[in-house]
């Protein structure tokens, strides 16, 4: 039995919006009975900020010297599992900030520094130190309706870190508005869609280009998603007048 570990980067843990899509794509993958689950709350962990001292290139090659946190006990899952999935919504252009201290103290599993070129033809700008990794899936969502530029540094990070095409990501635009919405059959028709791309990805290893577009389609048309907005803004804005 294969196992999928799913790393949950938003602070809202189970309430999380992204993670709805990210249970539709795990489920869709379990029905195939190939596979088992583990889901980790980040907001759960005690993991502390890296201090840059880089000895996990150097004195302690591949091991941070930070003991008394739990980043060991998730390395170890990650590197014991066939899929890692991290799950969480866009903050700010970016991670969450529990989702970038995590990020940081990952830098024990990327090979030392020794003044590499660039990546070049998809390569990871350092390289993993490990021979045997998961397979990595990013899942996350955004409030955006035109969402390619708005990740386009998130896609960056993960570029020089994983390289090129060496990891999967799949985007979720409007997500909360279709949640807070609270219409079941819109929500799951929407979700269904990453349920069939799971029991895809379970049988193939990869996503079509035909799936992997569908799943970035947004559900709301760009006229319709802006009156959701400027009415939600409003009623936050009246909102803001009766607590005063």
């Amino acid at each position: 039995m294969k196992k999928i570990l799913v790393l949950n980067g938003s602070p809202k843990k189970e309430k999380s919006a992204t993670l709805n899509v990210t249970k539709a794509f795990v489920d869709g993958m379990l029905s195939t009975n190939n596979y088992e689950i583990e889901y980790i709350n980040l907001s759960d962990l005690n993991i502390k900020p890296c201090t840059g001292c880089l000895s996990c290139w150097g004195t302690t090659e591949g091991e941070c010297v930070i003991k008394n946190d739990d980043i060991k006990d998730v390395k170890e899952k990650i590197l014991n599992s066939d899929i890692f999935i991290e799950s969480f919504p866009l903050f700010f252009f970016g991670m969450p900030g529990t989702m970038k201290v995590f990020t940081d103290r990952m830098l024990s599993m990327m090979k030392t520094y020794r003044g590499q070129k660039s990546p070049e033809n998809g390569e990871s700008f350092h390289g993993i130190r490990y021979e045997k990794t998961p397979k990595f899936i990013v899942i996350t969502s955004c409030a955006y309706t035109e969402f390619g530029p708005v990740y386009e540094p998130l896609i960056s990070q993960y570029d020089c870190i994983c390289g090129k095409g060496n990891y999967t990501m799949l985007f979720s635009p409007q997500l909360k508005t279709l949640i807070d919405l609270k219409n079941e059959s819109k929500i799951n028709k929407y979700l269904d869609k990453f349920y069939k791309a799971g029991i895809e990805y379970a049988n193939n290893g990869f996503l079509s280009n035909e799936t992997y577009e569908l799943l970035k389609k947004p559900p709301f048309s760009e006229g319709a998603y802006k009156i959701f907005l400027d009415n939600f803004w409003r009623e936050e804005k009246q909102k803001g007048k009766e607590t005063k």
